[in-house]
């Protein structure tokens, strides 16, 4: 019998070139708004601007790495923005004054994090349903704590938050440093691959020996210190703790993780296209306001601009035979 070469159609890609596409997308998103904002406001094209547009971006690409590792198991963190805001109040009321107090609480309410894992993994119930409990809890102790907001951030946190270091304005740098460390921690490692597989297919990585419950709890506990760091610095910038302050970073975090080329089906995440999505969204706001864009609308048209960009991505997806 005569061999029978089979040729891939014309229109296939290679999956790192889909990859590429998919997290070069919010980057192209990216470099358009940052255009249009340098040719409505020229100045901003400086050291001091790009500082001012990025201001609040370190906490959103923190609180976005967050959901993305939980997104990686294929779950959903709804409590990652009352999270964010309980460790503000701590931050604000504990970390100038009693430091030991406020480190021993961030190791608690990182414990309680790896404890919804467990309890996700050892009953089978719905993540969506656990961790939307758990953002009544630590919006409620939150509010017991500081009822409103109030506090002082501890003077090293702040400066730090306003430190202008040479060259790279502190927010772009932290947000380079916090993609390169995820993409090779995530991304390069044999490690970083079996969390993967511990989201696609938790029966295999069973069956290779590992304990898909220990994982669980591990890499909720490593979401609970990111988000812990992204209440920190957002402590720094805001200067005080309020229970109700970061709300929108649950579905921001969502956003940024699909809008990075991420997956709710588990498995599929770039820590690299994640920080790019998170700082597209948080320059968003900064554009909208810069086109006089009225505040009641601008929910709304930050919403517009994450539904256009994910439809360049389904447009530019593979087609599957």
């Amino acid at each position: 019998m005569a061999d029978v070469m089979i040729r891939p159609t014309s229109n296939a890609r290679p999956p790192w070139l889909s990859a590429s596409l998919q997290v070069g997308l919010p980057a192209v998103a990216l470099i358009l708004m940052l255009a249009v904002i340098f040719w409505i406001r020229p100045t901003a094209m400086s050291y001091f601007g790009f500082t001012l547009l990025f201001k609040l971006a370190t906490p959103l690409v923190l609180a976005a790495l967050a959901q993305m590792l939980i997104i990686m198991l294929g779950d959903i963190d709804l409590s990652n923005g009352a999270f964010v805001g309980l460790i503000t109040c701590i931050t604000a009321l504990h970390l100038a004054t009693n430091p030991l107090l406020a480190i021993v609480l961030y190791f608690g309410a990182i414990a309680v994090y790896a404890g919804m894992g467990l309890l996700i993994q050892a009953r089978q119930l719905p993540s969506i349903i656990v961790t939307l409990g758990m953002s009544f809890i630590w919006l409620g102790t939150a509010i017991m704590i500081l009822p409103s907001p109030g506090g002082a951030a501890p003077a090293w946190l702040a400066g730090f938050m306003t430190w202008r270091p040479p060259f790279v304005p502190l927010p772009i740098l932290l947000a380079v440093i916090a993609a390169v460390a995820g993409h090779f921690v995530i991304t390069r490692s044999s490690y970083g691959a079996i969390l993967r597989g511990a989201g696609s297919n938790p029966r295999a990585i069973e069956r290779a020996g590992w304990s898909t419950t220990r994982i669980r709890m591990m890499v909720y506990a490593a979401a609970g210190l990111l988000a812990c760091l992204s209440g920190i610095t957002l402590t720094g910038l805001t200067t005080s703790g309020d229970p109700n302050v970061a709300p929108a970073y649950t579905l921001l975090g969502v956003g940024a993780v699909i809008l990075g080329g991420g997956s709710f089906n588990g498995g599929i995440v770039s820590p690299v296209g994640t920080v790019i999505g998170a700082l597209t969204l948080s320059l968003a706001g900064s554009l909208l306001s810069f086109l006089q864009v009225p505040p009641t609308w601008q929910i709304g048209a930050q919403g517009g601009i994450l539904f256009l960009v994910l439809a360049g991505r389904v447009l530019l997806s593979e087609k599957k035979p």
